[in-house]
């Protein structure tokens, strides 16, 4: 991959130096996996950081037999920096939705990097803040009704992964049932305000190349509460 297509590609990367990128495509490993596969065990955080080339992953909580899913990752983002950075046990792990390519920095290799570029250092710590605000964003959210949960979480996935198209901003198709847990509401209702979604126009859903267009992304993001 071209440093240029790289820092494209991943935000994280806006800041970093070309001898930064250049360096970190060096040491990083390719990785390509189907989709419903685990793409890094519970036991497995800690080791690298994890760079999403394509495709679609869910972050899962694990409980013996039990899972739920706790945030969906698209294109451009990373995982793992929490790990790397804390050591601690871990109960989560990450699936991939659709056919996915990765890179991976080892532990090492990315603590390196952080020391020899601070502004990449910097920037990750913008990022994880971002994230942190996102997660109080949800909680603030709970008590809202299930509608607005959902657009908002469409909304925000589009604002971070969708790309534009003729029919509106596509994204994945996410399973109903991840989609409903990442929203926290039901299967059901989920299901139930999709559908009405779909009736009233709003987006679209292609089964066939799991694709799902937000074709009235103004009416979406007003019912999210966004403007």
């Amino acid at each position: 991959m071209q440093i240029e297509v790289f820092s494209d590609i991943f935000p994280l990367m806006s800041t970093a130096s070309p001898q930064t990128l250049e360096w970190l495509l060096n040491v990083a490993i390719e990785h390509e996996y189907p989709s419903g596969r685990a793409v890094v065990m519970e036991d497995a955080w800690g080791n690298a950081v994890y760079f999403l080339v394509s495709g679609w992953v869910k972050v899962r909580r694990t409980n013996g037999d039990d899972s739920v899913a706790l945030a969906i990752l698209g294109q451009g983002d990373f995982f793992g920096e929490m790990a790397v950075l804390d050591e601690s046990p871990r109960s989560t792990d990450v699936i991939a939705l659709s056919p996915v390519k990765l890179l991976s920095v080892s532990r090492e290799r990315f603590i390196q990097i952080l020391f020899k570029d601070p502004q990449l250092h910097h920037r990750m710590l913008q990022l994880m803040v971002r994230r942190l605000r996102q997660i109080n964003l949800r909680l603030q959210m709970r008590s809202s009704p299930p509608a607005v949960k959902l657009a908002h979480t469409l909304v925000s996935l589009s604002d971070s992964y969708g790309h534009e198209s003729a029919e509106g901003r596509e994204i994945f198709n996410i399973p109903y049932k991840d989609l409903a847990e990442v929203t926290e509401i039901s299967i059901e209702e989920t299901a139930k305000i999709m559908e009405k979604l779909h009736e009233k126009g709003w987006i679209k859903i292609n089964s066939a190349n799991n694709i799902i267009y937000l074709v009235n992304f103004k009416q979406l993001m007003h019912l999210a509460g966004k403007v």
